[in-house]
């Protein structure tokens, strides 16, 4: 019985036997020559709508039901809220990563079930899923090339950084603390698709109106066929992101009017808040930290992007379930197609080829937040404090001259060996 837990849990092999030579026994190879062909990747590619349907199921239902029972649990305690609000946090957080292996088309089998599926769970989280989908997409081609994604946060360069003002310096570092992710977190889930759909819409309406004064032959149809949205980038990433807000604002109106303002607005804040926060703290620790892959365009290697470009997150086994294993980030960016399910028995299968990646926890979180720079030069990232050491001591002459004579006499040194 143990031994089947732990091979569904994937911290054993699931094809041990005493004559098969297990991982570890395979030929290392350095990371900067590792290609995708070296790993075994298509097996675990299969989906199933049965544990699809499964992980559906054995997350929304309870997600559900412990809505219920928060509000239930009010008029009789408000003492017994606070663990209720924990598991809302958590199966939200669960909600969030089967959407994202929806829009890898990974989590069913069929490309328009992950469509439905992903909409809808978009809609429990408040985000326009195809939206978020498209800009994700476009993480996991550039993963690495800092020259075209610049991270969780918009990171800047070591140059840009250096052209801002002292206070906007400090407003930079302020706002990529991890606390920030607090209230970052609820404003990206629940303001932010709001304010995009209002601000498109305004433009919309905005270039009608200013086509139909300029033109003396007005052409409404025209006009709509030839408007272009800097708020969304296809007519079927419109439809979406109004349809979620529709699906989403009309769930706040009917619930606040059901269990009443207040309660509904306090549980919903805090559990979106914190499920967020969440999710952007495993993200963060999975792509910024020391000796990241932060390459410029040129020389770029997908691959490299991917093992070192990516952390192996290494979470409590009950974390992993409510992420849904996105800890093995280095397979998930490999090849995003494999689902959730099979990460683990695919880490496993090519562990040969990730002994040397990074490995983190969440406790290493607060030394990865220092790493908020990007250095084009150098190609790697760097802390704000070390950047403002390296610059101190370009500006003085002094120290220069000293690091200069010390160069110089270990050069006669070694010459002389």
């Amino acid at each position: 019985m143990l031994k089947y837990y732990l091979n569904r849990s994937g911290q054993i092999p699931t094809a041990a036997h005493p004559f098969v030579k297990p991982e570890s026994f395979h030929q290392l190879k350095p990371l900067d020559t590792l290609k995708k062909a070296d790993f075994v990747l298509t097996p675990y590619i299969k989906s199933s709508n049965l544990r699809a349907t499964y992980q559906v199921l054995n997350t929304v239902v309870p997600y559900v039901l412990l809505w219920i029972a928060a509000v239930k649990i009010t008029s009789i305690s408000w003492w017994f809220l606070p663990p209720i609000i924990v598991l809302l946090v958590l199966f939200s957080l669960r909600c969030f990563s089967l959407m994202h292996d929806c829009g890898h088309n990974s989590l069913f089998r069929s490309k328009r079930a992950n469509r439905i599926m992903g909409f809808l769970l978009g809609v429990i989280n408040a985000i326009p899923q195809y939206g978020w989908s498209r800009d994700h997409a476009y993480h996991h081609k550039t993963n690495g090339d800092w020259e075209r994604y610049r991270g969780v946060a918009d990171f800047l360069s070591t140059e840009e950084f250096s052209q801002l003002d002292p206070f906007n310096q400090r407003l930079y570092e302020l706002l990529r603390h991890p606390l920030m992710a607090i209230p970052g977190g609820f404003f990206y889930l629940v303001i932010k698709p709001r304010v995009i759909l209002l601000a498109g819409v305004y433009d919309f309406i905005h270039h009608i109106f200013s086509d139909w004064k300029n033109s003396s032959e007005f052409n409404l149809a025209q006009t709509i066929s030839t408007h272009s949205s800097k708020h969304w980038q296809s007519a079927a990433e419109f439809w979406d992101l109004l349809l979620n807000n529709i699906c989403v604002v009309g769930s706040w109106i009917f619930l606040s009017h059901l269990w009443g303002v207040g309660l509904f607005w306090g549980i919903y804040s805090i559990t979106l808040s914190c499920s967020a926060t969440i999710f952007i703290w495993v993200f963060f620790v999975q792509h910024i930290f020391e000796d990241a892959y932060a390459h410029k365009t040129s020389g770029w290697n997908y691959v490299l992007g991917a093992v070192k470009g990516s952390s192996y997150l290494e979470l409590p086994i009950v974390l992993r379930w409510f992420t849904a294993d996105i800890g093995y980030h280095n397979i998930h960016h490999l090849c995003e197609r494999i689902p959730n399910y099979h990460l683990a028995a695919c880490h496993h299968k090519n562990s040969h080829l990730l002994s040397e990646v990074k490995t983190l926890r969440i406790g290493d979180l607060l030394n990865c937040s220092q790493f908020l720079l990007w250095d084009a030069d150098s190609d790697c990232l760097v802390s704000i404090s070390s950047f403002r050491q390296a610059a101190g001591t370009i500006a003085n002459p002094a120290s220069n001259s000293a690091i200069g004579a010390i160069a110089e006499s270990l050069e006669d040194k070694h010459m002389k060996d």
